[in-house]
């Protein structure tokens, strides 16, 4: 992701909300995170639903909400359901994940253009 832009890695859902808000605490907020469903302290999914929560006491527009790409071995429907329905995840990938299907991805998201060939 490195090559997309500047990055900050965390090892669980509970430091990256914390990330999170100290982010947008000093203004500079993420244009986009990626959260893996399965991490420990906090999974993806109560993360996501808290990103949203403090977007909202921050008073962020749901226009201008961070993108957040969601990962995951798991393929079961309840979970995309679940990211997009009810957690606001702008994307969903399943695993195993490569440089094609990260490109594609961020071309979804409008942070790189297709390329004509």
């Amino acid at each position: 992701m490195t090559s997309y832009g500047e990055c900050r890695a965390v090892e669980d859902g509970a430091a990256a909300l914390q990330a999170f808000t100290e982010a947008l605490e000093i203004g500079n907020r993420y244009d986009l995170i990626c959260l893996d469903i399965m991490m420990p302290e906090m999974d993806g999914q109560d993360a996501l639903k808290e990103i949203r929560v403090i977007e909202q006491e921050f008073g962020v527009p749901p226009r201008l909400e961070t993108k957040v790409m969601m990962t995951t071995a798991l393929t079961d429907p309840a979970n995309v359901m679940e990211a997009y329905y009810k957690g606001g995840a702008s994307l969903y990938l399943t695993k195993p994940l490569d440089v094609e299907k990260i490109r594609e991805a961020m071309i979804e998201l409008g942070f790189l253009k297709k390329s004509i060939e």
